[in-house]
């Protein structure tokens, strides 16, 4: 069996089966042995009923037992509720499952089994919710390995996932793995598995050690190509020059002029660098990073007034319409401030055909000079006359190759600014961002308050509703972030829509005509839209979100940003969702609300609440993280890898940095025979738009 083959060529794949593994983007045998666990389920011996206490409350423990008698079933609205008491230790410990009437015949009353589920707390009394049941043999096969968990998608199941891989790996036409992505001389001065041994290892581990090294192996060559792609970027862009150039114009000085406030000293730095880049007849590729409310935007329109003014064309690039039409909207203002006419068009994918090819038109003729817009801006009936400048706004939502697609808008490479609010330490950045020069903006305007931030267990929740109705009394706004959308049979965690009905139960005893909505990343855009608008127009006063708002529009009005089960998003997230609030003149905050009460939880929370600076609360939680967390919640979304973490592999990102370091020293263009093998490699995972090459 071949990594190109369909997966219908697996034993037990038919037309149906493969019409669920597509939803999964599961197409080929290569695809599926690349379709790895999103983390690992380590059974631990049973414990006792008697010895549970508050503690324990969400934690997912296997306790030994039988059933006296046989469960219930009851209804309730939509839900059929079983449920049961299970004798185990003298004692009794209450079951409940939700939608799973068949446990009713596969429980049988007097067998011992373990059952295997999430503890919850009614008062003193404690029951199991959603248990898994097991034989005691089969339990006891299973603590000797590690159980691989795997995304899924409807009519993806685990068992399926695992019997396909199982065929795959150790069948009797097992994969045939015709070269490794990685040579022998990479693999041996790093000392990594080959990649036969490293994908059997990563599906069917057999202890923490193997798993540890096949997952290593896997990070540091997603590393390795991404970071070479970018290094081949850069060299061609610093051997490249124009024939346009860009000098200061007068208009710049009017705009900073008629601001109502005076640039920082950072600002003004990196204002600097662009101006005298964009001025030098090489092309300009920078990176502006700075934290959330630093003032990234007025630079971006700075850069573009100034190409404009030479006559060139400007783009900006955001990642949401309603952050485009601000971004819009706010450089009318700006230009009606400063007494400047400069031809600008809005592109977004919401437009009526007739708007669409009135914008298209004045990109084509040049009469746009500055045009701003969506992902909408790179489509194929665009086409600028003399694009000369390009801004991506917050890189993780585009990354390099959408980047790259907007940069062949123009007849020769356009400068390119790329915009980021992620907190990254400045020596990940330089290896992250490898095709960039990099500008820091490490200042915040002196009239903004910095949030005041508090952090909690859900025992404050009653207090934090009382908190969030005095503020919306006063006139502001309040975000929730909520993690999920639904409720998960496997993951216990406050949910956005149900949550936002009992929310806006909990604040009309305060305020009875309150406006309390959702919002989440599985809306359809024009609904997200007309929400984050009502929400910028006052006309909603709270707004229950899933982390979609983490890039949104700035609010001034909204005061308060309260998260909900915090422990499961890493700190640069967390950061990024509190940058939400914070941006207009009023005094803010922040509440952290955690339901798992654990030391290192605190620790990490502790560092988010003593600092309002991204970048030092990225390098704190990168010392107290460390490298190689293999279970639990990926910590950063800033980049799609399918497995790797910049903040928790950083130091396999560093020696993959090496890596290509010394391969670049010893064959620049990859010619020699032992190396050609990485060229294809490399243009193959382009080609494919896979894990970090799909960015």
């Amino acid at each position: 069996m071949l990594e190109n083959s369909p997966v219908t060529k697996i034993k037990g794949i038919g037309p149906k089966s493969a019409a669920a593994y597509e939803k999964a983007e599961i197409r080929t045998v290569g695809d599926l042995v690349r379709y790895f666990p999103r983390a690992y389920d380590v059974m631990e011996d049973p414990v006792k009923a008697s010895s549970l206490t508050a503690a324990d409350d969400g934690r997912t423990v296997a306790v030994e037992g039988h059933i006296e008698t046989s469960l219930s079933v009851r209804f309730l609205k939509a839900f059929r509720i079983v449920t049961g008491k299970i004798r185990t230790d003298g004692t009794y410990l209450d079951v409940t499952w939700f939608n799973m009437p068949f446990m009713r015949n596969q429980v049988r009353p007097g067998t011992t089994y373990i059952f295997r589920g999430q503890v919850k707390a009614k008062g003193r009394r404690f029951y199991l919710l959603q248990p898994k049941v097991y034989d005691l043999y089969d339990y006891a096969s299973l603590q000797k390995s590690l159980q691989p968990v795997y995304p899924l998608t409807a009519g993806l199941t685990e068992n399926s996932l695992r019997k396909s891989l199982d065929r795959v790996l150790f069948g009797e036409d097992p994969l045939v793995f015709d070269t490794d992505p990685l040579p022998e001389e990479i693999r041996g001065a790093y000392g990594l598995p080959g990649v036969k041994e490293t994908i059997r290892t990563i599906h069917f581990p057999e202890n923490r050690e193997v798993l540890e090294r096949a997952r290593h192996r896997l990070v540091f060559e997603e590393f390795f190509y991404f970071i070479l792609m970018l290094r081949q970027l850069r060299e061609r862009r610093v051997s490249e020059e124009h024939s346009y150039h860009l000098p200061p114009v007068p208009e710049t000085g009017k705009v900073l002029d008629s601001l109502p406030y005076q640039l920082t000293n950072a600002q003004k730095r990196v204002w600097e660098e662009i101006s005298q880049d964009l001025a030098g007849n090489k092309v300009m590729a920078r990176l502006v990073q700075g934290d959330v409310g630093c003032g990234k935007t007025i630079i971006a329109f700075l850069a573009l007034i100034q190409t404009a003014c030479n006559g060139m064309q400007g783009a900006i690039m955001a990642p949401t319409e309603v952050l485009a039409r601000q971004h819009y909207e706010g450089f009318l203002k700006l230009q009606q401030q400063a007494g400047l006419s400069i031809g600008t068009v809005l592109l977004t994918g919401s437009l009526k055909e007739k708007e669409k090819k009135e914008a298209y038109r004045k990109i084509g003729s040049g009469e746009a000079l500055v045009v701003i817009g969506t992902h909408a801006l790179i489509q194929e009936g665009v086409n600028f006359r003399d694009l000369a400048l390009v801004v991506t706004d917050e890189q993780h939502r585009f990354g390099v190759g959408q980047r790259e697609a907007l940069s062949e808008k123009g007849q020769e490479t356009p400068h390119t600014i790329v915009m980021s609010a992620t907190p990254i330490p400045r020596t990940l950045a330089v290896i992250m961002y490898g095709d960039l020069d990099i500008s820091i903006i490490d200042e915040r305007p002196s009239e903004r308050l910095p949030v005041k931030n508090a952090v909690v267990d859900t025992g404050y929740r009653p207090t934090a509703y009382a908190f969030i109705a005095s503020q919306v009394k006063a006139g502001h706004q309040a975000y929730v972030i909520c993690p999920m959308v639904q409720e998960s049979e496997e993951i216990e965690a406050e949910n956005v829509i149900d949550y936002t009905d009992t929310l806006r139960d909990a604040l009309r005893k305060y305020l009875p005509d309150v406006t309390v909505e959702y919002l989440h990343g599985q809306m359809k855009n024009d609904e997200k839209n007309a929400v984050m608008n009502r929400f910028l127009k006052g006309e909603i006063q709270v707004l229950v979100s899933t982390t979609v708002v983490e890039v949104g529009v700035n609010v001034p009005n909204a005061t308060v940003m309260m998260i909900e089960n915090c422990e499961r998003f890493g700190l640069a997230q967390l950061h990024q969702l509190r940058g939400r609030v914070g941006r207009g003149k009023d005094q803010s905050y922040c509440i952290l609300m955690h339901t798992a009460d654990s030391e290192r939880v605190r620790k990490r929370l502790q560092i988010l609440k003593d600092s309002n600076d991204g970048f030092e609360i990225a390098r704190k939680d990168l010392e107290l993280r460390g490298p190689g967390e293999l279970f639990g919640v990926r910590q950063s979304g800033e980049l799609s890898f399918l497995l790797a973490d910049m903040y928790q592999d950083a130091d396999v990102m560093q020696e993959a940095s090496s890596a290509v370091s010394e391969l670049l020293t010893r064959d620049p263009e990859l010619q020699q025979e032992e190396h050609r093998r990485i060229r294809k490699e490399l243009e193959r995972q382009v080609r494919s738009g896979k894990g970090h090459m799909s960015l």
